[in-house]
């Protein structure tokens, strides 16, 4: 396999989605490179920006198994994960596996569940594990969670904690498109069925698991050179001296970001990164990563703002 293959696999995975989510090409972009990654990713936007159809899109376009949990406040760790049900006609207990056991995971509006439910993918996202009833059960090497969240609505909603947001590789922010993509999207679905949920029936299947794994390997064999890794350490680093951040990323954070710039640099065509893909990625590898201080929420400035700030400020190799 070249990289050129992979380009052009990329490229159809890009094409299928296009078909049903218009007007959020960079998101795209991205979630593709969390594919290749091994990551997974947040989408926050209001209701209403295609979050849901573009994680039921991705999944349409790849030959993977895929399952959805709708995420409510009554909803426990057991409906995730599964349970172990006694049958009285073998006398033993049987494992009835849960949505999570799929290989495309779609989280649906996850700041809804308690933080108890929402602590029982931590594990998943983070070994591809999950341990149930003293048992470990593997969840195989495709396993991605693609997670969506309301950031308007507060009411019945519990805050992801720290810990599981540093699970996630990316979190993506969507807002709503310009208003010629908008028109668009109407005139779409104005020659369609008006039929909800049937949007993703004209997308093809494009990559399977064995074509995945290849392009993952392909992927691994990028190896990022001393002055890019430096770079990004420079760059996560200077999260833990800003006076604007109260905590700075972690080693997990740079980790990450490592691993989504050979990503990038794959899907480029380049078997080398070069610092745009650092600088690419470093919003959307970090802007949950960090938690902001005083200073900056008084003036009103967001995450993205502070990290666009350290950008400017860490200058990249030549």
């Amino acid at each position: 396999m070249t990289l050129e293959t992979l380009r052009a696999r990329s490229d159809a995975l890009r094409a299928e989605i296009g078909k049903t989510v218009l007007g959020q090409e960079d998101v795209v972009d991205l979630v593709l490179i969390s594919l290749f990654a091994r990551g997974h990713v947040l989408l926050e936007g209001p209701p209403g920006t295609a979050k849901t159809l573009l994680a039921r899109s991705f999944a349409a376009a790849l030959d993977l198994d895929f399952g959805r949990i709708q995420f409510t406040p009554d909803l426990m760790p057991g409906d995730v994960l599964g349970t172990s049900i006694f049958n009285f006609q073998t006398n033993d207990f049987v494992l009835t596996r849960g949505p999570v056991f799929t290989q495309v995971l779609l989280a649906d509006e996850i700041n809804r569940a308690p933080p108890k439910t929402q602590a029982a993918l931590l594990q998943a996202m983070n070994e591809r594990t999950v341990s149930i009833d003293g048992g470990d059960h593997s969840l195989g090497s495709e396993f991605i969670v693609v997670a969506t969240q309301n950031p308007i609505e507060q009411q019945g909603t519990y805050p992801l904690p720290e810990a599981q947001l540093d699970r996630f590789l990316f979190k993506l922010e969507i807002d709503f498109p310009p208003e010629a993509i908008e028109m668009a999207i109407l005139r779409q679905h104005a020659n369609a069925r008006i039929e909800s949920g049937m949007e993703t029936d004209v997308l093809s299947k494009t990559l399977d698991a064995a074509a995945l794994a290849e392009s993952r390997a392909l992927i691994d064999g990028i190896i990022l050179d001393d002055d890019i890794l430096a770079y990004i350490l420079r760059l996560v680093r200077a999260t833990r001296e800003s006076a604007e951040i109260a905590f700075g990323a972690s080693t997990r954070a740079a980790d990450a970001l490592a691993a989504a710039t050979r990503a990038q640099a794959g899907l480029s065509g380049r078997d080398f990164a070069i610092p745009d893909d650092v600088k690419r990625l470093f919003v959307p590898a970090l802007r949950h990563r960090i938690v902001l201080g005083a200073s900056a929420e008084i003036e009103g400035r967001n995450a993205a703002m502070v990290l666009e700030n350290i950008l400017n400020q860490i200058e990249a190799p030549r």
